[in-house]
């Protein structure tokens, strides 16, 4: 049954009165060694993002790869054009000459490049997605303005829906509440 219950569970969230508080909080989360928990807050908290530590993407790796097939895809489709389809013959230079083919690799690269940042960071974004889950939670409308939140997700390696309700309130917060999917 908690397999179950844990699949329509997005996390919990531990909300909390003051910016210090939260920052503490945020601060034993990432001792306890969960990885996959945000906080929101109505203001900026110094030192919020550090403690959570960085979100780590794949779009570095994404534009890698997009820029590379995207040069690829150019100077292949010169070799097509010059060397293979119709060769021509100017100035008596060979129908290979690369150095002339360097503009057009490189524009293709960087096309195809902002071409895989823009679409990666929509897929991975999650997007369309028209709400999160944290708005399914009538108290969470208070983040925007006098109160902070603490969510541990459900799909973090430690996150077990009893063990983790426990040390969260262990941190002393106004509440702790499910999150639903």
């Amino acid at each position: 049954m908690a397999s179950t219950r844990t699949h329509t569970l997005f996390g919990l969230a531990a909300e909390f009165e003051s910016p210090e508080a939260v920052l503490a909080a945020a601060r034993a989360v990432a001792r306890a060694g969960y990885r996959r928990a945000d906080a929101y807050s109505p203001f900026p908290v110094d030192g919020l993002a550090e403690v959570l530590g960085p979100h780590r993407t794949r779009i570095p790796l994404l534009v890698l790869i997009g820029a590379v097939f995207g040069a690829c895809t150019g100077f292949f489709m010169l070799v097509y054009a010059n060397v293979i389809s119709y060769p021509w013959n100017v100035g008596g230079k060979p129908p290979n000459s690369w150095p002339a083919w360097i503009p057009i690799t490189f524009e293709l690269g960087v096309l195809f490049a902002s071409f895989a940042a823009f679409f990666g960071m929509f897929a991975l974004n999650g997007l369309p997605m028209p709400y999160h889950p944290v708005f399914n939670i009538p108290e969470f409308a208070r983040a925007s303005r006098d109160r902070f939140f603490i969510v541990i997700e459900s799909a973090d390696r430690q996150f077990d829906p009893e063990q983790t309700r426990q040390f969260l309130e262990g941190l002393k917060p106004i509440a702790v509440r499910e999150v639903p999917r």
